[in-house]
């Protein structure tokens, strides 16, 4: 493929990111306040949900992965994911009582089916030298999404509600479904080659221990919406919450690009400890009690930490882990990190209704040391 074919693939992955994060946090700015104000749930439940969609990304990633692998396609696992996460959002501005989210939060996560088979495809389209910065621009792609779709939640929700917010944001998706299925050009195999399954056989002692210490890591990183109930919690008007969502997703767009294209110049493993730093931090402050400011700061650290998090561990995986198997690494990482999420979030909805608000952090922080002292067993490629 020509390289001026590849920086379009790359551009069209990012714009369909962008509209697709755009829909997506025109509700997450508001959906645990929709959660426990108007469908009258309770933390337990809020982590329940929050868990159960993790858990659901994970397995749905794992088995697109693995399928897209074994028969060779990409594209049609990225354009039907759009389109699950749209019709999942009318659902919801239909729901009437926290269970009946379950279904359409099943929806939901499962179009995540798409991310193993693009993550796939962008790394076959880029370089050692190019492979953090292009993971690091569609991220902050997501991000800017999200940040516009922020914004519209803050300026529209007096005006429509939950439920028309909701959605209105099914249409974003919609259109990036449109342009994965027009723009994206997949070669076509005339006889699909079946490929043998990948097992753990086939990965090596670095990419085994990555995972293990991602699994440890992400059991304390349970969902944002606590950090979110936390701030009405402290004290923050029900308004001004999604401006605290708009600071973090601000600040991950504005780290992603510069921390991915960092991991390429002086390697992943830094970028990732300074990303478990980053969240450690947040977490002794929240269990500090801070004043308003430094909660304001605490949102905009744990942007600095998805930043440097998600595009440098996806570039991480795809170079620990052999090439033909790529998709499945990624679709198995993300299920084994994304099951651990269930009981986090479920996890942390006990601990803060049993033991109080600053049980979960203690909890996170603990894990995120340990996966901290972890990865710096682990071997670079």
């Amino acid at each position: 493929m020509r390289e001026k074919d590849r920086t379009k693939a790359i551009r069209t992955f990012a714009l369909a990111s962008f509209l697709n994060d755009l829909g997506s946090d025109i509700i997450y700015p508001v959906w645990p306040l929709f959660i426990t104000t108007v469908l009258k749930a309770n933390m337990a439940a809020l982590g329940f949900l929050d868990g159960l969609g993790d858990a659901l990304v994970s397995l749905s990633q794992a088995a697109s992965g693995y399928l897209s692998d074994r028969i060779r396609k990409r594209k049609v696992f990225i354009w039907s994911g759009y389109l699950f996460g749209a019709l999942s959002r009318l659902g919801y501005s239909l729901s009437m009582i926290w269970p009946h989210l379950i279904p359409f939060r099943i929806l939901d996560r499962t179009g995540k089916i798409r991310s193993a088979p693009r993550d796939a495809l962008v790394a076959d389209l880029s370089t050692e030298e190019n492979r953090g910065r292009n993971f690091g621009f569609i991220r902050a792609m997501d991000n800017l999404g999200a940040i516009f779709g922020i914004l519209i939640c803050i300026f529209f929700f007096n005006l429509l509600g939950y439920r028309l917010l909701f959605a209105l944001a099914a249409l974003p998706s919609v259109v990036s479904a449109l342009l994965i299925f027009f723009l994206i050009k997949e070669k076509r195999i005339k006889k699909i080659k079946i490929y043998q399954g990948i097992s753990f056989k086939d990965l090596d002692r670095n990419f085994r221990l990555f995972l293990l210490l991602s699994s440890f890591y992400a059991i304390g990183a349970f969902s944002y919406s606590f950090l979110l109930i936390y701030a009405k919690e402290f004290g923050f008007r029900l308004t001004f919450v999604p401006v605290l969502y708009l600071i973090f997703t601000a600040a991950a767009s504005l780290f992603s690009y510069p921390f991915g294209k960092l991991s390429d110049k002086i390697g992943r493993k830094p970028v990732l400890m300074l990303s478990y730093i980053f969240w450690a931090t947040v977490c002794l402050t929240l269990i500090l009690r801070p004043d308003r400011l430094m909660v304001i700061l605490v949102f905009i650290l744990y942007g600095a930490h998805k930043g440097a998090l998600e595009p440098v561990q996806r570039s991480f995986v795809c170079e620990l882990a052999p090439q033909k198997f790529r998709a499945s690494c990624l679709g198995g990482f993300q299920m084994i990190t994304g099951l651990c999420a269930l009981p986090a979030s479920f996890m942390a909805g006990i601990l803060w209704t049993t033991l109080g608000i600053s049980a979960p952090f203690y909890l996170s922080l603990a894990l995120t040391m340990l996966a901290g002292v972890m990865l710096t067993f682990v071997k670079t490629p």
